[in-house]
């Protein structure tokens, strides 16, 4: 069954019926006030109310306060069990999809969602869209194959609308760590910096911060954070008077000989080669 439901006035209050099956509702117009399960919902546009079927006597909704509002709604079932999940299960189930980078964090697995029964539709229209499109065909009494399709269609696309926005909004989230932990390391060039350092001081699992800074910038987190070293070195070496040794201080090194070896090791040159190969160059120019 779906539809649009218009209040006939603003005395309009939702009268006490229970539930027998799912019950999506998307706000266009004022405010829903809305019990069920003892819980009481308020439900503006652009949002939605998923309530699914509940034994009795736990199944009742009612309206708890008069509104002039519209809504569109869709009542189905389910051909697979269903489980409500406690605010502190999603948020367990959030943090273990986050440790194991393996699924959505609404979703359980790959064969299964999770939706919760209320929240804001990022694209409201679309959804909008696809009710029209179901009650049109369910006055032109399609199949049922083809209604169910549909349906699952729309549940899907509100599943897939959340996750895309919590996903944009991760991407966001890893992007600030990611230039976080850049200035972080620039800022720490004089330190004996270690992953584990970093992970440290942003609260990270440090396997996680590695994973996320490869992700991002195509480079190992140890890797840059040498190369962070060593592009440094090349500018104390090329644009001061520092020592070796001042330069090694400098980058968190104990001694020059310790410096001198790894500099070697990454570019080829010791740094007084590198210091005189740069010096000639600049000679030539001028």
């Amino acid at each position: 069954m779906s539809g649009k439901f218009e209040a006939p006035s603003d005395i309009w209050m939702h009268e006490d019926f229970d539930l027998t099956d799912f019950e999506l509702i998307l706000m266009t117009d004022d405010v829903l006030y809305l019990e069920y399960n003892h819980i009481p919902f308020t439900v503006h546009p652009g949002e939605y109310l998923l309530l699914p079927p509940l034994a009795a006597p736990d199944n009742r909704r009612k309206g708890l306060k008069a509104s002039n509002c519209s809504f569109y709604w869709i009542h189905f079932s389910s051909c697979v069990p269903h489980t409500l999940l406690s605010s502190d299960e999603i948020i367990k189930m959030v943090e273990k999809s986050n440790d194991t980078n393996t699924t959505d964090s609404l979703g359980t697995d790959t064969n299964s969602i999770c939706i919760p029964v209320q929240g804001t539709a990022p694209n409201p229209a679309k959804l909008i869209a696809l009710m029209k499109q179901l009650q049109s065909n369910v006055r032109d009494g399609h199949c049922h194959l083809a209604l169910n399709y549909e349906t699952t269609s729309l549940v899907c696309e509100l599943y897939s609308q959340l996750t895309k926005e919590e996903t944009d909004t991760n991407k966001l989230a890893q992007k600030q760590i990611y230039s976080d932990m850049l200035d972080y390391i620039k800022l720490n060039r004089a330190n004996n910096l270690r992953v584990s350092d970093i992970a440290l001081h942003f609260g990270y699992n440090e396997k996680y911060l590695s994973h996320l800074f490869r992700k991002l910038s195509g480079v190992p987190l140890k890797q840059f954070i040498l190369k962070s070293k060593m592009d440094e070195a090349n500018y104390l070496l090329t644009d001061t008077n520092l020592s070796i040794g001042e330069i090694a201080v400098k980058l968190g090194y104990t001694d020059a000989h310790n410096f001198a070896r790894t500099y070697k090791k990454c570019t080829g040159l010791s740094p007084s080669a590198y210091r005189e190969s740069y010096a000639k160059r600049l000679l030539y120019h001028v």
